[in-house]
């Protein structure tokens, strides 16, 4: 009779076990699956990892020394060392803030302020470590590349009030302007998912509005706040080292490709399209600005050549990812044009002093840019392809985006000048500026005077 019970249990367990063991192995597969998605997602590429750490580098290149050699030769002698030293500050006390609210607020969840800013759970950068992992790259450079971004926008304001603000206003002021301006208008750019641009579809690749035109606002602001130099329009203030501007145009064409073919976050073909797309548009604007002085001067002049070089650069920022060949030929053409009327026409018409053109080239082609990307887009000229449905309602967002963040750098840049102006003191005094800002406010001189 055991032997019986036995049995019968025994084929009871036969019976069974098929049923239990593709139970357990059903389990165990979906198990392994949840496990290789989640290893795939945060799988790191080394091709990857390796652009982004170059392209790092070239963007901290196009500040220290692009720009610093850039405007460093278009001011006087007497206040060089001043361009510089502001070039370095903003490298400096940058990179410090990015680290300590900056990367947070503008890429972290903002909750019910997600559609303008981020929130503060990653002061610090609390959280981050060498597992920590963006898209194929580590977080770390993730963190690293966008705060080179941090450094070049602030740094581009100094050359439109150049040679005549107080340094520890100059820092107090981007202190100011960075945490209210550029860090809201990058978040709402590319924090993803419920921040207002992104949610338009707007293309800003790469900084149109984050970057140039925000920068290009403050500048205006600014130098029209700050006052005219000493003795312009009516006395020539001219360059006093055009070599440098056209060594530092030439590192800024170079590190340019970190900057647009970087922010693809990848070693892919995105990427190259961004690097070709800009090399043409550089090169149209280049060639557009020597053919309209050449028609209009006789003459072709190498301060000209390489402002038209920024022009184009500045401009197909936005739309590098999205617009083929055709499209960065056209918007290199425009920019051109544009920038040129803007930089040596209107500033005359309008009377204001922006002593290195930061709003006429970084702002007005900024604007360009950011508009062109919307129509550059389209298959038509060769482009990725739209946002949304057609280019009209492409347009009408970036339009949307470009208003808004001219509002918001304008209203940001005057509250912030009229504090620091009232707290500090912005401008140097008529002795100072006489004697240069480089004796009087570091206390050294470029050259020796013989």
């Amino acid at each position: 009779m055991m032997k019986k019970k036995l049995s019968l249990l025994a084929l009871l367990v036969l019976a069974l076990a098929p049923g239990w063991l593709n139970a357990q192995e059903s389990e165990l597969a979906g198990a392994v699956d949840s496990a290789a998605e989640v290893v795939e997602a945060a799988t790191i590429s080394s091709g990857d990892t390796a652009w982004m750490i170059t392209a790092t580098a070239l963007v901290l290149f196009m500040t220290l020394p692009g720009l610093a050699l850039f405007y460093g030769g278009l001011v006087r002698a007497k206040n060089i060392l001043t361009i510089l030293v502001q070039c370095f500050a903003m490298a400096g006390v940058m990179s410090l803030l990015w680290v300590i609210y900056g990367y947070s607020l503008a890429f972290s969840d903002g909750g019910g302020l997600q559609k303008f800013i981020g929130g503060f759970d990653m002061l610090f950068l609390n959280g981050l470590s060498v597992d920590s992992v963006s898209g194929s790259i580590p977080e770390s450079v993730f963190v690293t590349f966008q705060m080179t971004f941090a450094i070049i926008t602030p740094a581009l304001i100094v050359g439109a009030f150049a040679e005549r603000m107080k340094f520890t206003a100059m820092l107090a002021f981007s202190i100011l302007w960075f945490t209210f301006s550029y860090l809201p208008v990058c978040h709402m750019a590319w924090a993803g998912d419920g921040a207002l641009f992104w949610d338009w579809g707007v293309l800003d690749f790469a900084g149109g509005t984050v970057v140039h035109i925000n920068a290009g606002i403050a500048g205006l602001v600014t130098c029209i706040m700050l006052g005219k130099r000493a003795g312009y329009p009516k006395e020539i203030i001219r360059p006093h080292n055009l070599p440098f501007t056209v060594m530092g145009a030439g590192m800024l064409w170079v590190g340019w490709f970190g900057f647009n073919a970087g922010s693809a976050c990848a070693a892919d073909g995105t990427a190259g399209m961004a690097m070709l797309t800009t090399q043409i548009a550089t090169a149209t604007a280049a060639t557009v600005w020597m053919l309209i002085e050449m028609f209009k001067n006789g003459k072709v002049s190498a301060l000209g050549i390489a402002t038209g070089a920024v022009a184009g650069l500045v401009a197909i920022t936005p739309a590098s990812g999205s617009a083929g060949p055709l499209g960065a030929i056209l918007i290199g053409a425009i920019s051109a044009a544009t920038c040129f009327y803007t930089a040596t026409v209107l500033k005359r018409k309008l009377g204001y002093d922006d002593s290195l053109d930061v709003f006429g080239v970084h702002g007005v082609g900024g604007i360009v840019g950011a508009l062109l990307a919307g129509v550059c887009a389209s298959e038509a000229f060769g482009g990725s392809g739209m946002e949304h449905a057609n280019m009209g309602t492409q347009v009408w967002h970036q339009l949307l985006s470009v208003g808004v963040t001219i509002g918001w750098s304008l209203v940001v840049s005057v509250v912030a000048f009229f504090l620091v102006d009232k707290i500090i003191g912005a401008r140097v005094s008529p002795d100072v500026e006489r004697s240069g800002l480089d004796l009087v406010e570091h206390e050294e001189q470029a050259y020796e005077i013989l």
